[in-house]
């Protein structure tokens, strides 16, 4: 199965450039890329030395979505391993996203904590023109980005987004050119880098947990519990004599 290439990882200066490189089969949800996925995203979770994912891709198009040839092969569930992987991961995960995205492709994007699309990049889960039922969690990852009648409207109606139109309605964070989308998602990846690994780790956690919430007071304990435990670790106190040191110096130099 390993006889090809299809996802590729690297890591650098703490970030985990995991890249989808099956351009053949233009990043289609075939068993080959969606297992290697799966590895990369367990090989990051290993390695302490990674702080931030950036997941970007090769060729014409993002991800074609669901590979037809495999899909009756076995049970369907298969193909959302990839997406479970990226989505569990315990670091940020950001997505660059440089060309259109397509059918189950679009999990890609809702499995991503953050995703900057470049001007040439396209929305179009098209699970209903094929026939099949959007799953892996498609619908309730959708309607958390763009609510009920936008997921009605991309879903049911197959109101494809151009990339600037998703900025607009919440799917994706930002729209750049295309020629400064690996610049303006590394200077993100750069930032999360500079900031203490655990509180990232425990910050993205408590995001996770705010989803299963509808009440402001105990998402409030929640957040104070986590905000504790980050005002007794040495990078708050670190931070904390950093702080005071400057307003000093500015205080001397006045």
């Amino acid at each position: 199965m390993a006889d090809r290439e299809a996802v590729t990882l690297a890591v650098s200066d703490h970030v985990a450039w995991i890249t989808l490189a099956d351009v053949q089969r233009r990043n289609s949800l075939n068993p080959v890329l969606v297992d290697q996925l799966a590895s990369a995203c367990a090989q990051v979770a290993r390695d302490a030395d990674a702080r931030v994912v950036v997941l970007r891709a090769e060729g014409p198009v993002f991800s074609a979505g669901g590979d037809l040839d495999s899909l009756g092969d076995r049970d369907i569930r298969w193909i959302y391993r990839g997406f479970e992987a990226l989505e569990s991961l315990a670091i940020p995960v950001i997505a660059a996203v440089h060309a259109p995205v397509i059918g189950a492709g679009v999990n890609f994007v809702l499995a991503c904590d953050v995703v900057v699309a470049g001007r040439s990049a396209a929305f179009d889960p098209l699970f209903l023109d094929v026939g099949i039922h959007p799953g892996g969690g498609h619908l309730w990852r959708m309607r958390q980005r763009v609510g009920e009648q936008g997921t009605a409207a991309m879903v049911l109606c197959g109101d494809a987004l151009t990339a600037e139109e998703a900025q607009e309605r919440g799917l994706i964070w930002r729209c750049v050119e295309d020629a400064e989308l690996l610049e303006v998602v590394g200077r993100l990846a750069a930032k999360v880098v500079t900031r203490p690994p655990d509180l990232v780790r425990r910050t993205k956690a408590t995001l996770r947990i705010m989803r299963a919430l509808t009440d402001p007071k105990n998402a409030a304990e929640i957040e104070q519990i986590a905000q504790d435990w980050s005002m007794r670790q040495p990078a708050f106190t670190e931070a904390l004599a950093r702080i005071r040191e400057r307003v000093r110096g500015r205080s001397e130099a006045s």
